[in-house]
């Protein structure tokens, strides 16, 4: 068994929490260790995309609406 069917996901279409790989790879999120940290992936996803984003800014790359130019 793949590691990924030992593995809890996070279903972006239905917003539900799957163990193992049910749904296609484009509408899974993950994978996680528990439930508990699946149900938090839009939490976690958005939280890395803004570190991201931040990121890009700070070395001058992409500009982020909202935030001050870099100097």
């Amino acid at each position: 068994m793949p590691d990924g069917d030992k593995k809890y996901w996070y279903n972006i279409s239905t917003g539900q929490v799957e163990f193992g790989m049910q749904s296609p790879a484009v509408d899974r999120a993950g994978p996680f260790d528990t439930a508990e940290e699946a149900a938090q992936a839009p939490a976690i996803i958005r939280a890395r995309s803004n570190a991201w984003a931040e990121e890009e800014v700070a070395e001058g790359g992409w500009d982020v609406p909202g935030s001050t130019p870099a100097s």
